[in-house]
């Protein structure tokens, strides 16, 4: 976790907003009500280069200094909790979308931690927010012709030199949304090892709509019209995401569910399909559309935090109560949008909380550019405490009441402005204290 001086506060975001010399009245309306309907808090992460006030001007060696800090801090606790040495390390997965260097990241974290010269390393860019669950397949696939493997994952993401400095909507929102972070994880198949795992692996469905125009095209890194690079994200991800859920749902839905609610529901289905063949009015009194109930094959829902909206459209489709969606809403409060590794820090709400115990089943739902939609089942093998969660020093204050910004109650005056007398920067209402 990056120390309590690179939290992103209200006074923070004045500042690196007011920076942007590009922006106006429209603009800044624009972000006041992106940043207040975020869902997030005042306690999210962003990059040192922020802080210093050099989003213009940061280099690939602040990108590294941004990978570095998470890695170097992140691994080598991850290897003291689990006493595993960095010499047994049998395969490393590395995934972080925005950031390709040459060596690679991963060939850097070899170097660091001294990994054996036969070590299978695998370096995933370009994935997307569910570059998780890609490079826990990528693991799966190795552990069925490989014995007594030790697997070390790595998902975080690189915002340093994506920060868009521009005034196009589309690509400023993401500021807005993505924030830092990251997890590392031991995957492993040595019997050995089984009674000090946390989680099983039970299955995990991949959808990438890809092939389709409209779901590639959706959210991508590009360049805008003056040359500044950013991350776009087209008013039409609504849409493709919401295809590519219900494509994954349907793949993965006769793996986890018992087959009594699969009949029900083709039951009620069928149902409803002849009542509407028969009479249209028949069919709309008392037969909605058939739900499936996921929770007769799941306790816990762990979703991608990809913003307040992703986290009520998949509530709703799921029909999920606030219960069940509470630790994503918290981490998207406490931690934001931290790419594909977002779905750790959810799972660590719930492990913080001891919501965990054995034998429960929970669903990870991720989503990310391409157009991908990603989804699995773990099996809780032990009931867990949430010792080591990072959660853990300030679970007790959670779950929040109130998540309302406070952006909105600083900058809410400039919803009653308009071009013709808005006095801009100079505003003496701008006054950071």
């Amino acid at each position: 976790m990056a120390p309590s001086e690179r939290q992103l506060t209200t006074k923070i975001c004045g500042e690196v907003i007011l920076r942007n010399k590009l922006l106006g009245i429209d603009e800044y309306k624009f972000l006041l009500k992106s940043v207040v309907g975020s869902g997030m808090g005042e306690e999210t992460y962003a990059p040192s280069m922020v802080f210093e006030s050099r989003e213009e001007t940061a280099g690939l060696a602040d990108a590294l200094l941004e990978m570095d800090e998470f890695f170097l801090d992140s691994i080598q606790k991850l290897l003291d909790r689990t006493k595993i040495r960095a010499a047994d390390i049998d395969v490393l997965v590395v995934n972080v979308s925005m950031l390709a260097t040459s060596p690679s990241l991963s060939a850097r974290i070899l170097n660091y931690f001294k990994l054996r010269d036969d070590v299978k390393v695998y370096n995933l860019t370009g994935m997307g927010c569910s570059a998780s669950l890609i490079s826990i397949n990528a693991v799966q696939s190795i552990f069925k012709s490989r014995k007594n493997v030790q697997a070390l994952v790595i998902t975080s993401e690189s915002l340093t030199l994506n920060w868009y400095t521009g005034k196009d909507r589309s690509m400023i929102l993401a500021n807005c949304l993505f924030r830092t972070g990251g997890c590392a994880m031991i995957l492993t198949n040595k019997p050995s090892l089984k009674n000090r795992a946390l989680l099983k692996l039970k299955c995990l469905v991949r959808t990438h709509h890809g092939a389709r125009d409209e779901s590639y095209g959706c959210c991508l890194q590009r360049e805008d019209d003056s040359g500044r690079v950013g991350f776009f994200l087209g008013k039409n991800l609504p849409k493709a995401a919401t295809k590519a859920f219900v494509d994954n749902l349907k793949e993965i839905s006769p793996k986890i569910l018992p087959i009594t609610e699969l009949l029900r529901f083709a039951f009620l289905h069928l149902i409803r399909k002849a009542l509407h063949k028969w009479s249209k009015s028949a069919a709309g009194q008392g037969y909605g559309r058939p739900m499936i109930n996921f929770k007769k094959g799941v306790d816990h829902f762990c979703l991608h935090t990809g913003g307040k909206a992703v986290i009520d459209a998949v509530s709703q489709s799921l029909g999920l109560s606030e219960y069940d969606v509470e630790p994503a809403r918290m981490t998207l409060h406490r931690f934001g949008n931290t790419s594909a590794s977002s779905l750790w820090y959810v799972l660590g709400y719930m492990e913080a909380k001891k919501r965990l115990k054995k034998g429960d089943r929970i669903l990870m739902i991720s989503f990310g550019a391409g157009f991908k939609c990603n989804s699995c089942l773990w099996e809780v093998v032990r009931d867990l405490d949430g010792n080591n969660s990072v959660w853990k020093p300030m679970i007790d204050g959670f779950p929040k009441k109130d998540l309302t910004n406070p952006f909105l109650k600083k900058y809410g005056w400039i919803q009653g402005e308009d071009a013709d007398t808005f006095n801009g920067v100079d505003d003496p209402r701008f006054v950071l204290d």
